[in-house]
């Protein structure tokens, strides 16, 4: 076993092996590790993500829990990346996000062409997820994820959150009016937290792509990105200082709080303004 800085990917596999244990053996971290004749403290580490497990560990540990060898070969190959400063999972792999969401002390978010997760209404969910190309079964697993992953907003000590939007998300129409007008009204209640990139901006904010930079109390930050063929998460020191600069830079062309409510009244004054009036007859 090796001692090594963890990673979100690192605290997600492990996760995965104390699910793994408690399901399967029935037994506690320590009397686990009495029955492989480890220090518990090295089953806590292993499953916290703290320590790399050696490949015998891994053996070790499948077969205690009556797991066979194509179950252990299938996550020794995941497992290999666990500890890498770069990892780039598959689109559908959405726990190791909830996972660093859910131990973040702090949130920082951009995007540009659609409202965070986070702070998305359930029918504008929905309505941006069956846009896309997924079977039915993925659009509802992805529906359920986001909006469970929306918990942590709840919490009486959630994490302290600053979401960037820029100009160009809201004036994409998701769905009809009326799941625009509950997404503007949403986004409303959030102005605290919630920043507008206008469109004054330029094209520079319009390049980038979507990310995240997650800050915990004891653990090394995260910088996080996607695409529509990967997330993922970068632990390297020089990802998480070009993170920190550009949140920095978004910081001052982004409007304040004050501004970003006017934008958003707008947007809704717009649409209520186009429900209301008489549609032209066709000749």
């Amino acid at each position: 076993m090796t001692a090594i800085t963890s990673t979100a990917y690192s605290r997600d596999l492990g996760d995965e092996l104390r699910r793994l244990r408690e399901k399967h053996s029935g037994l506690t971290g320590a009397a686990f590790a009495e029955q492989l004749g480890w220090d518990p403290s090295k089953v806590s580490n292993i499953e916290k993500g703290k320590a790399r497990a050696s490949e015998i560990d891994l053996v070790q540990y499948f077969m205690m829990c009556g797991r066979d060898t194509d179950q252990f070969e299938t996550f020794r190959a995941r497992y290999r990346h666990a500890f890498d400063t770069y990892v780039a999972l598959v689109p559908d792999n959405l726990r190791t996000l909830a996972m660093a969401e859910a131990q973040a002390e702090r949130i920082t978010c951009y995007d540009v062409l659609s409202v965070p997760g986070l702070i998305q209404t359930p029918e504008y969910a929905r309505a941006l997820l069956s846009g896309g190309r997924g079977t039915p079964e993925q659009i509802e697993r992805g529906y359920r994820s986001r909006m469970e992953r929306q918990a942590i907003m709840k919490r009486p000590y959630r994490p302290e959150c600053v979401f960037y939007v820029h100009e160009l998300a809201l004036r994409l129409q998701v769905g009809d009016e009326r799941v625009m007008e509950e997404q503007y009204l949403r986004m409303l209640f959030h102005t605290h937290v919630l920043r507008v990139v206008p469109m004054s901006a330029g094209p520079a904010a319009i390049r980038m792509s979507a990310r995240m930079l997650f800050r915990f109390e004891k653990l090394v930050p995260v910088a996080y990105s996607e695409t529509d063929l990967a997330r993922v998460f970068a632990h390297d020191g020089a990802a998480i200082a070009d993170s920190r600069e550009f949140f920095k830079w978004l910081d001052s062309i982004a409007l304040d709080e004050g501004q970003s409510r006017d934008v958003l009244t707008s947007c809704i004054s717009g649409l209520r303004k186009d429900l209301h009036e008489p549609q032209a007859e066709l000749a």
